[in-house]
């Protein structure tokens, strides 16, 4: 059956005939016959949720929504897959729609994910009881039992059979089954990562899904409970947490390069605002605008937010430049930090009349001795002053000799920096959030370790990958003061986009 309206004009189309009125010349039969039909429809309509979603064409189509497919395709031979996306961008639909299609076997005909040919034994969490039920269980259900709004969510509601309800937990079920089409019901249970891990002890499942990000021992029982059966385990959040260990798991250091596949079993797909054709750009503008600056890559991109956290909360995207051919005229400077696990050392061009400075090349390398980093040093050239950590100056445990002393004979023109942490923190922040600092998109490394710079609860600054950060604060608090123009009587070497050693260059 099929109802539309043009003008007072309405008609509907059944199996056996149409009829067409006008609103203005209905007999009290029609009218009845009519508000009959209307009735009908919008209970219909208000059941059809799983059914209406991602049309073959239109502006809500599947097609529009590339990213959400990927999620879904990937589930074919990924076992792991997490959805990390900003704030309404549909993440949680679409974990619930690929539920749903489980455990009730009604796949739509552009399926090509994981398929389920009997009734499996599933599980959704959120990170509260009282989430799960406004959020997870709102989706699917459509709201809580023997109200009007049950079985209007992502499950159909002829499907949905007996369940029972959490004992002291008003209006939340427990677990339900489900009808499949195979013959037979899937079972779905409801939990909460606050009732921690024993919760999801004990059975064995088909598929997880977590909403919102769990904690680590949660997820790992989660895999162990998917194990024998082979099943799979959704993650669909926001990371507003920062990179933390879950997070760093499918995006390995922050690197945004590796979205879509961070390992085997393994998938992460990355969805921002733009990725979301339901949303209207005044939407998206007046959310923006309602964001604090540290979360709005977070919430409107679905990229690891550092929080307050943050040591530089100066996003990417504003840093980051292509690389360009460097003015001769301009001076350059390096800073250097020095150590047995990781050397690490940066190059700065300093545009003198705009005061802006341009990291364009980077050193990065562990476990090799000083000659080796001091040779990769000079190829960048000789000439170029540099700045060290002034911690060279202590004696190293190789030979017992000064590091400094040591670059020096091995011909580097090196000073101890200022180690003023928090005053060099400070003067690197100022160029950053006054657009005076921009950094060559090539130097991936450095780039790594700028997403993950942070400090931890206690305000400390977390010690970890950190070594090409603290080069750029000797660079900016003492190298810029040395920084010196290439001689004219010596040819510069041509340095392009490559790597000398495990080194990059930059131009």
């Amino acid at each position: 059956m099929k109802i539309s309206k043009t003008s007072h004009t309405i008609w509907y189309l059944d199996e056996e005939n149409m009829r067409r009125y006008n609103l203005d010349k209905l007999t009290p039969a029609e009218k009845l016959e009519l508000l009959t039909l209307l009735e009908e429809k919008e209970k219909r309509q208000k059941y059809r949720f799983f059914d209406d979603l991602f049309p073959s064409e239109g502006l809500l189509c599947l097609e529009n929504y590339p990213k959400h497919k990927k999620f879904f395709d990937l589930g074919v031979d990924r076992r792991e897959r997490c959805l990390m996306a900003g704030n309404r961008v549909g993440k949680t639909i679409a974990a619930g729609y690929e539920l749903v299609c489980h455990l009730t076997g009604r796949y739509p005909a552009w399926w090509k994910g994981r398929r389920f040919d009997s009734p499996i034994r599933g599980l959704a969490a959120g990170d509260t009881l009282d989430t799960t039920k406004d959020i997870l269980q709102q989706k699917l259900f459509g709201g809580i039992p023997d109200s009007d709004e049950w079985g209007t969510g992502l499950v159909p509601h002829r499907t949905i059979k007996e369940f029972t309800r959490w004992s002291g937990k008003t209006g939340l079920v427990s677990e339900i089954n489900i009808e499949h089409v195979s013959g037979g019901n899937s079972t779905l249970k409801l939990r909460s990562y606050d009732q921690g891990r024993k919760t999801f002890q004990g059975t064995e499942l088909d598929v997880v899904w977590l909403d919102e990000e769990v904690p680590q021992d949660v997820y790992e029982e989660a895999l162990i409970r998917t194990m024998t059966t082979n099943g799979l385990v959704m993650l669909t959040f926001t990371p507003l947490e920062g990179l933390t260990p879950l997070v760093t798991q499918f995006l390995p250091g922050g690197d945004m390069s590796k979205a879509i596949d961070s390992g085997s079993g393994k998938a992460l797909v990355m969805a921002e605002w733009d990725d979301a054709p339901h949303l209207s750009e005044q939407d998206k503008k007046e959310m923006l605008d309602a964001l604090p600056p540290h979360q709005r890559d977070a919430r409107s991109k679905g990229i690891p937010s550092l929080g307050s956290g943050a040591i530089y909360p100066v996003a990417e995207n504003e840093i980051v430049v292509a690389p360009f051919k460097i003015p001769a005229y301009w001076p350059k400077a390096y800073g250097l930090d020095v150590g047995w696990n990781r050397t690490a050392a940066i190059w700065g061009a300093w545009d003198r009349d705009a005061d802006v400075v341009y990291l364009y090349s980077e050193h990065y390398r562990g476990q090799a001795e000083p000659s080796i980093h001091a040779e990769a040093i000079k190829a960048r050239g000789k000439w170029i002053p540099g700045v060290i950590d002034p911690a060279s100056k202590g004696r190293s445990q190789g030979d017992g000799k000064q590091l400094l002393s040591m670059y020096e004979e091995l011909g580097l023109d090196l000073l101890p920096a200022n180690n003023a942490v928090e005053a060099g923190i400070y003067e690197v922040w100022q160029r950053l959030s006054t657009g005076r600092l921009k950094v060559f998109s090539t130097l991936t490394n450095f780039l790594s370790e700028y997403r993950i710079y942070r400090r931890d609860k206690k305000g400390k600054i977390v010690k970890d990958n950190d070594h090409l950060q603290d080069s750029l604060r000797y660079l900016i608090k003492s190298g810029l003061d040395r920084a010196a123009i290439a001689p004219m009587h010596k040819s510069e070497p041509t340095i392009t986009s490559g790597a000398i050693g495990d080194a990059t260059v930059g131009y």
